[in-house]
């Protein structure tokens, strides 16, 4: 008996993985963009030809910065880096994360939406992990924005690296966590355009805690070695 006599049509072929869509006409924005990680990650994604806008509190500020790093980047105020932007990275800091999405939830209104925020704390025995109520930073995000396709990713890059023009390459993969295959499918194409980053899938956004977590332990391997340490990921 052939499929079609059981009544049941074929199941299509599994998608590629790595059949990624083309993310180059997106307008890129990172909130956060005059600090170290955001100011990192709007050099590389504008260094590679993307169009890329950095908002902070103060406009002139971000254009001040993004004069700076060149690449057609341009500054805007955190609430027009929003409304201008098709995707939006939230590279702030975590004791400002929750205020400041709170103030954009209208802005943000049917953006995709990147959290790379790491909510940590420092002490004499160097950085340990914070548990947000909702459970991450990126599910903070995601309940704070109910209208937005919340993401997470960017969380273990180096901002020396990512800010250092005499690197070529970084050679490390970004942990790409959300709810919808098509949202996490772009961030992983948006990660693939910096010269030797992968994005690879790593879960819905309820396993985002241990990915943020992960960036403190990073930072004591950092330190013991005197390296900017990233993660490789296996076998895929």
């Amino acid at each position: 008996m052939t499929s079609s006599d059981s009544g049941s049509a074929p199941k299509p072929p599994a998608k590629d993985p790595w059949d990624l869509p083309d993310v180059s006409g997106l307008v890129v924005g990172v909130l956060g963009g005059t600090g170290d990680q955001g100011r990192g990650l709007a050099y590389r994604l504008g260094r590679a030809g993307q169009k890329v806008i950095i908002g902070s509190r103060a406009a002139d500020r971000a254009a001040a910065s993004a004069a700076e790093l060149g690449y057609g980047v341009e500054g805007a105020d955190n609430a027009e880096c929003a409304r201008r932007s098709d995707v939006v990275i939230v590279a702030v800091p975590w004791d400002g994360h929750a205020t400041i999405l709170a103030s954009l939830r209208e802005e943000l209104a049917g953006k995709l939406v990147i959290d790379c925020v790491n909510p940590l704390g420092f002490d004499k025995k160097g950085a340990y992990a914070l548990t947000p109520e909702e459970g991450s930073a990126a599910e903070q995000a995601a309940a704070l924005l109910p209208d937005s396709r919340v993401t997470a990713a960017f969380h273990h890059l180096s901002a020396p690296l990512l800010q250092d023009p005499a690197v070529e390459e970084i050679a490390t993969d970004v942990m790409v966590l959300g709810e919808v295959r098509a949202d996490t499918d772009i961030v992983q194409a948006l990660a693939a355009r910096i010269p030797g980053i992968r994005g690879v899938f790593a879960g819905r956004l309820r396993n985002a805690h241990q990915v943020e977590s992960l960036v403190a332990n990073l930072i004591s391997v950092n330190r013991r070695y005197k390296a900017h340490a990233g993660l490789r990921v296996t076998d895929v």
